[in-house]
């Protein structure tokens, strides 16, 4: 697929290392808005739910490292071929949220902290069912594998994912309406009108912007409606300039695993639709070499050592694919140096505290967008696949899982040697999707027959278009 005349530049040392510094900056920003937004939205789950603010694990730091480390980690097992970022996952947040208000058994007590550890145990266990698909695919092959997990069954379910967080949104947003109508609107106008950079980081300047117009408004002495302050900066006087990140060893309970794993069969499927995204930049079919198996290893294992230390997990980053598209620099060097800027950032404190007097109304803005942006990237993936829904088989498998996903809110309780296990209505939906696709006759999906459908698996909103 390489085209020597295509004007890229793949090896990034012949720009010298000046140049080769700026372009790994460059990637650090553009991962940089969306990764900060999950441990700042899982820290305000925890905090509505428990009272208390996260201190360990799933911090701005904590995800920093954890996105460096795993970015660097997936390089060697896809033999540094792959010029891929991994960042925060978007897809777990309905799984953060869940176990944030769980109020049954052991839950009902936990602090804040306890309960986010558990949830990273359920990450670990989300990582290594990539290692399970990984070792299916290498001994039976891709095409049959992908029977199983059509579109039919992950569009609904990725739709399912962002209409479970809509209430979060509105819930954050209502603080300050105008801050959220700000943050909105900013990433609005830089996703659609903008220009070069500024269109591959439209989350980053609708924080930025956004943020500025609070401080301004802060300085004018207003508040929000309720009459709280806008803006709080004790904890960026209280942090210090150099510090570890507060990293915290993961717990297992089966009631959070049973929550957190089933969301893997999402971000599997968003691996590969990245994977197919990057090898059509590129012109590298990275699905044969290094192969699918070996990328997605390095995508679980870099989400379970994430979660094992206390950070989210992670997943390849359709922004990074945008800048190689921009840049035409398609060196994986380039990536892993962004890689070390973003662990170096992590060690410095002052910088989190910065990042945590983050307004929830602005917090909320930019969900409104990415929620429903999650949901539309679902049907986007069902409508480019060319899912026939006129075939009863269809009909029945999208709507039984809408149904599940959505009408589940409480999820099913029940014990098994007097341990009680809760399967989530996102779990239910992915069990119910599966059988029925599995049972119901007339499953004609091949994998790899539509590129462009195998592209659109992505849960984050891509760049690319």
């Amino acid at each position: 697929m390489s085209n020597p005349n295509d004007g890229a530049i793949r090896d990034a040392r012949s720009l010298g290392w000046g140049k080769m510094l700026i372009l790994g900056v460059q990637h650090m920003f553009a991962m940089f808005g969306a990764t900060i937004l999950v441990p700042i939205l899982v820290s305000g789950y925890f905090q509505e739910a428990c009272g208390e603010p996260l201190t360990k694990g799933l911090t701005v730091s904590v995800t920093l490292f954890c996105a460096g480390i795993g970015t660097l980690f997936f390089h060697l097992c896809a033999k540094f071929k792959v010029p891929a970022f991994l960042g925060s996952s978007f897809a777990f947040l309905g799984g953060f949220f869940t176990v944030a208000n769980l109020q049954s058994g052991a839950f009902a007590t936990m602090s804040a902290n306890e309960k986010a550890a558990y949830a990273c145990g359920g990450i670990v266990m989300a990582g290594l069912l990539y290692l399970v698909l990984a070792l299916i695919i290498r001994l039976i092959g891709v095409n049959k594998v992908m029977r199983f997990l059509p579109p039919v069954v992950t569009g609904p379910i990725i739709i399912c994912i962002g209409l479970s967080l809509a209430g979060s949104a509105i819930n954050n947003a209502s603080a300050n309406w105008f801050l959220a109508i700000v943050a909105l609107v900013t990433i609005i106008v830089f996703n659609i009108w903008g220009k070069g950079m500024f269109k591959i980081i439209p989350i980053l300047m609708g924080v930025v912007i956004s943020y500025a117009v609070a401080v301004i408004m802060h300085l004018c002495g207003m508040t929000n409606p309720d009459g709280s302050a806008i803006l709080a900066f004790q904890a960026v006087s209280d942090a210090s300039w150099i510090g570890l990140p507060s990293f915290q060893i993961c717990k297992f309970d089966i009631t959070a695993i049973l929550i957190m794993a089933p969301i893997a069969l999402a971000t599997m499927m968003e691996h590969i639709g990245d994977m197919s995204a990057i090898s059509a930049t590129v012109g590298e079919n990275f699905l044969a070499d290094p192969g699918l198996d070996r990328t997605l290893i390095g995508d679980g294992l870099a989400t379970s050592i994430s979660g094992l230390i206390g950070g989210p997990a992670n997943t390849t980053y359709g922004e990074n694919t945008g800048v190689l598209e921009l840049s035409k620099v398609y060196d994986p060097r380039v990536i892993r140096l962004a890689a070390v800027f973003a662990i170096v950032l992590s060690f410095i404190p002052k910088f989190s505290g910065v990042i945590s007097t983050m307004p929830s109304a602005i917090i909320g803005g930019v969900s409104f967008m990415l929620y429903g942006m999650i949901s539309a990237i679902g049907v986007r993936n069902v409508v480019e696949n060319q899912v026939d829904l006129t075939k009863s088989r269809n009909l029945i498998i999208a709507g039984v899982i809408f149904v599940c996903g959505l009408g589940f809110s409480n999820g099913i309780t029940f014990t098994v040697g007097g341990t009680p296990i809760t399967l989530t209505a996102l779990a239910i939906a992915a069990i119910a999707g599966i059988i029925l696709n599995a049972i119901l006759p007339g499953n004609d999906y091949q994998f790899g027959a539509n590129p462009a459908g195998d592209q659109s698996r992505g849960i984050y909103v891509k760049s690319k278009e």
